[in-house]
């Protein structure tokens, strides 16, 4: 089972701010051996206050927006920022210096770093969560289960109907994240080019037919109302409106589906990391931040928004 997400959350942008006035505390002013009139040394708590920007993947905004939303409610002088227009974006604007903390589906590349590192920027990754990155397919679809190399056929448009497959006699609309995504590119590194498998093929792009949507919702949603669709999202996007395909690694190994079971005990082929960049290790509020989306707290909210906990 999974959870599916929740429909207030928006599908390619969103903006999270939420600032609540903090309400201060001290201790009671009491009497001491000097005199009734003494009182001891009052003591605070500090408070954590600021505000930052979170920018990048699609795929972890829903889960950013829960962790940021349940950190602000417990601290009232926090306001953090979110949007979800794509890994590539929010690595993009780590480099530049327009966000605090980059989302990210996927491995920033050296090249990348590289960039950062000319411009002064130290990227500091954290994992935050994984990922069973899912193949979904109408639930009419008689299609139950695929290799990756088939999977790597359907999308270079190498196999076009169904029936090569062992579906229906109709042809295949294949549907992928566009450019900006990680999940674009982590799709194409370890599906459409077989990273890991002796087919492994480099040079194999997503073919020209392959339409490319701007967010994982809008995809699960083509997949809902066309039988002959096929798309692929994030664990915590599924929902009984679509079908999840069981994965074989090769025609030799066994099918299975995506699931956390299967994610945390690696037998599902196609499971990925889910991440924050900072510029050098955080500190301060974001650290703060962070300390809470590891911990036992935040990662229960990973298991409740669909996505897998970090191994304990």
């Amino acid at each position: 089972m999974f959870k599916s997400i929740k429909k207030w959350l928006l599908p390619l942008t969103l903006i999270l701010v939420l600032a609540f006035t903090f309400a201060g505390c001290s201790t009671n002013s009491t009497p001491t051996a000097t005199g009734p009139t003494s009182t001891a040394p009052t003591t605070t708590t500090p408070a954590l206050s600021g505000s930052f920007k979170i920018i990048g993947s699609n795929t972890v905004t829903p889960l950013s927006a829960v962790w940021a939303e349940n950190f602000m409610k417990a601290n009232k002088e926090v306001s953090i920022a979110i949007s979800g227009p794509g890994s590539g974006v929010g690595i993009a604007s780590l480099i530049d210096g327009t966000t605090d903390v980059c989302q990210s589906s996927r491995l920033i590349t050296s090249k990348e770093i590289d960039q950062a590192k000319a411009k002064g920027v130290n990227p500091y990754e954290i994992q935050v969560a994984s990922d069973a990155l899912s193949v979904v397919v109408n639930p009419s679809n008689p299609v139950s289960e695929l290799t990756i190399a088939q999977l790597s056929a359907i999308y270079t448009n190498k196999i076009t109907n169904w029936k090569e497959v062992g579906g229906n006699d109709a042809a295949i609309v294949v549907m992928a994240r566009d450019t900006n995504s990680g999940t674009h590119v982590f799709f194409k590194e370890h599906v459409v080019q077989m990273a890991g498998l002796p087919t492994v093929d480099k040079t194999l792009e997503y073919g020209n037919k392959v339409l490319m949507l701007p967010s994982t919702e809008e995809g699960v949603s083509q997949v809902a109302s066309n039988p002959n669709a096929i798309f692929y999202a994030g664990l915590g996007y599924l929902n009984d409106t679509v079908k999840a395909i069981a994965v074989k690694k090769t025609a030799n190994d066994p099918a299975v589906k995506p699931s956390v079971a299967t994610a945390l005990d690696g037998t599902y082929p196609i499971s990925r990391p889910l991440l924050y960049y900072t510029n050098g290790a955080p500190t301060g509020v974001i650290k703060a931040y962070i300390d809470y989306c590891l911990s036992a707290v935040g990662q229960q909210e990973v298991l409740a928004s669909g996505f897998v906990p970090l191994k304990k």
